[in-house]
């Protein structure tokens, strides 16, 4: 009860710490809902993993009910509350204060039941779903939500409200007497943390996890917004940036017959973005995908996305590769066009991409890190890469070196 990290040590996570000590204790005791925003690679996960085993054993005739964003995600720590229960440890836990042998009655990827439940409510003791499952006819006493926001939530304003409606529907799910225990990662001001009660903040400089040199690198390896919302538990004001609040659709024959662009990386802390994008009218309509790979390591996913949208010529730049990507492509039978870039990045952007920017609908299958890193590009960001491909190839289709305002 008073030091349930000891438990977490003889578990092997023997970096975490006193204040790990803390948060289990207000996971498995609070008396009241909590909220937890704490920095990525923190543990909260942990903590909430290895919380839920405890009251499992601790409150064995209380439903627990968690949620995490997509149903893999609730997969994995399902899994690893399982394998928690698992140990000796715990065998030897419940030994000693029910002199009972510890065995499942029910598990599968999505819930968990012991021999130590013997309510008549009928519920397991763990039940895991994602946010788009059906919560119909669910009940629980204590009620977890994990990392529900993520970097969906600052892109669409539609994710933002079906998460905070499913957050509202959760109140229906709780028994009476019941309690939320809520853990995630703020990413807009509007999104469904600010609905959350009882918020305890632990950013990336106060909980000393992280150590400067570490951090700096973290720093630079992401965008503004990624950094700041998983390490700051910050969000970046839109009215701060160039482009904001991006248009959407999901009608996949609006991309057909359309053409392409590869920003391509050739290694270092540069992506390779990928972007189809058909002209209709005034409108333009994009796919967009970015990978932390080299270019060679994507070709094959890219193909066969021009191959569903039957996409035809794919524009690459010259001055990077001498032609390799060119010729690697003509090698595949495709339709090539290549440019030499003579034309300044932030001008190009701050012109063909602002300048349309209202007329640009994304598909929802639209990569999220493609753009986020357009709605973080400022004149000196480090990662540009999707929101270049996207400016260049809408400039080819506008025509090359007209100025548009």
């Amino acid at each position: 009860y008073n030091e349930p990290i000891k438990l977490a040590h003889l578990l092997n996570f023997n970096d975490m710490n006193e204040l790990h000590n803390d948060w289990l204790k207000k996971i498995m005791f609070s008396d009241d809902d909590f909220t937890l925003l704490s920095h990525r690679g923190s543990y909260k996960t942990t903590c909430v993993s290895i919380g839920i085993a405890l009251m499992m054993v601790l409150y064995p005739n209380e439903a627990i009910f968690f949620m995490r964003k997509t149903d893999t995600d609730v997969i994995e720590i399902v899994r690893q509350v399982s394998n928690i229960l698992s140990t000796d440890l715990f065998k030897e836990i419940v030994h000693m204060i029910y002199d009972v042998d510890l065995f499942f009655t029910d598990r599968s990827a999505y819930k968990i039941n012991t021999n130590l439940n013997v309510s008549n409510k009928g519920a397991v003791q763990l039940l895991g779903l994602g946010i788009n499952g059906s919560l119909t006819g669910k009940h629980a006493d204590i009620i977890f939500t994990d990392d529900i926001v993520n970097l969906k939530d600052r892109i669409s304003k539609s994710e933002r409200e079906h998460t905070k409606l499913i957050y509202q529907e959760l109140q229906n799910v709780k028994n009476r007497g019941g309690r939320f225990i809520n853990t995630g990662t703020p990413w807009h001001k509007e999104d469904c943390i600010s609905l959350m009660p009882n918020v305890e903040r632990y950013d990336c400089y106060s909980t000393g996890l992280i150590n400067k040199e570490t951090l700096q690198s973290i720093r630079q390896s992401m965008t503004p917004s990624l950094f700041s919302a998983n390490y700051e538990l910050k969000h970046i004001a839109d009215e701060d940036a160039l482009f904001s609040s991006p248009q959407f659709f999901n009608d996949d024959k609006k991309l057909f017959n359309g053409v392409c662009h590869i920003d391509a990386s050739y290694g270092g802390s540069d992506g390779t973005a990928f972007t189809i994008i058909k002209q209709i009218g005034d409108c333009f309509y994009v796919l967009g995908k970015r990978r932390d790979k080299h270019v060679d390591d994507c070709l094959s996913e890219f193909y066969l996305l021009m191959d569903k949208y039957k996409s035809g010529t794919i524009y690459v730049e010259l001055n990077a590769d001498k032609g390799y990507l060119e010729k690697e492509m003509l090698k595949h039978n495709r339709i090539v066009k290549s440019y030499n870039e003579n034309m300044n990045k932030y001008i190009k952007i701050s012109t063909y991409l602002r300048a349309n920017w209202s007329k640009i609908y994304f598909h929802e299958d639209t990569d999220a890190e493609y753009l986020n890193e357009i709605l973080d590009y400022t004149e000196n960001a480090q990662h540009d890469d999707s929101p270049d491909s996207l400016a260049s190839i809408i400039r080819e289709l506008t025509g090359k070196g007209k100025w548009l305002f």
